[in-house]
């Protein structure tokens, strides 16, 4: 087995590096593999990113011996300081058997929960990482739009979303998808995937898009912030139970969330924290620290919140 690539706030959290930080993450991430068979344009690991290959987003990944990794993962799990381990899978050759031999291995140590976000084609292959120990399987959309996904990722978006929903139906309550704001989308867009998701019980793990030094997207810049909380807002609404409905779009953006007393409903500050799978906060994955998050990793201040939803253009007292 190869050598697996802990991220640094995890090897902060598991004990294995001293790490000065605001906040730890609460899921121990895991990359597998090194510079995959895809080509995407946003990514460090594709295949002809010149990228440095211990990064993924804006995070670096320092190796460690899978039983080394194991071990403290396990240990940090059951010490309550990671409640859960996502392993974030590389696509290239072998890659199927590090995964399984992953699960194996994480087993050992503790019955931690185990998400994988990797490339499957069938559910059938889904159905195997479960049946090998995995919690929740995320398969990442990135794109909101089949014209982006060809361009950016190469492939088809169809297929990838009818592989999705096939296995949401069949796997109810236990998949996930990524998508990624900034990639050439308008807001509307993206939110109507967002919803779709959202009404198939498809958790959506939500990123605001980071260029990379050596990728092909390096020059490109991160999507606008207010656009990025209008879809928080409307993320977390749908996820409470209001219809799709109360979001009103033109064209190319959300123009008014028809809730009253918007600021109270969501006065939690959970719309603006990281989404996706529970107890996953990915702390400074999308920002450097100093910079205004566009995914809290933690509780915000009364100030930050008030900031959110000013930023957001759909909130009233600003």
């Amino acid at each position: 087995m190869s050598k697996w690539k802990l991220s640094i706030g995890t090897a902060g959290a598991v004990g294995s590096r001293r790490l000065k930080t605001d906040a730890l993450p609460t899921t121990a991430y895991v990359m597998l593999g090194e510079r995959c068979s895809h080509d995407c344009a946003f990514c460090a690991q594709a295949r002809e990113s010149k990228a440095q290959s211990r990064f993924l987003s804006r995070v670096s990944w320092p190796e460690t011996s899978p039983e080394e990794a194991a071990r403290s993962i396990g240990t940090a799990y059951m010490e309550k300081k990671i409640k859960r381990v996502c392993l974030q899978v590389v696509d290239s050759k072998g890659s199927r058997g590090e995964v399984l031999d992953a699960l194996d291995a994480l087993s050992e140590y503790s019955p931690l929960p185990v998400v994988v976000s990797c490339y499957f084609s069938t559910v059938e292959q889904a159905e195997e990482l479960f049946a090998r120990g995995a919690d929740r399987l995320g398969l990442a959309l990135d794109a909101a739009t089949p014209e982006l996904f060809a361009e950016i990722k190469g492939g088809s978006w169809q297929k990838r979303w009818e592989l999705l929903c096939a296995c949401a139906e069949k796997f109810p309550g236990r998949m996930t998808t990524h998508l990624i704001v900034g990639l050439g989308e308008t807001e509307a867009q993206m939110w109507r995937v967002i919803a779709e998701c959202l009404r198939l019980g498809i958790t959506v793990g939500l990123f605001a898009f980071t260029p990379l030094k050596g990728t092909r997207f390096a020059d490109r810049q991160p999507p606008d912030v207010g656009s990025y909380r209008r879809l928080q807002i409307a993320a977390e609404l749908r996820r409470r139970g209001w219809p799709e409905s109360v979001v009103a779009l033109n064209d190319e953006r959300i123009v008014d969330i028809k809730v009253p007393a918007l600021r109270n409903v969501l006065s939690d500050g959970r719309a603006f924290r990281t989404s996706g799978c529970e107890d996953c906060n990915r702390p400074y994955y999308n920002e450097k620290p100093g910079t205004v998050l566009y995914n809290y990793h933690r509780p915000l201040t009364e100030t930050e919140l008030k900031q959110a939803f000013c930023e957001s253009g759909v909130a009233t007292g600003c």
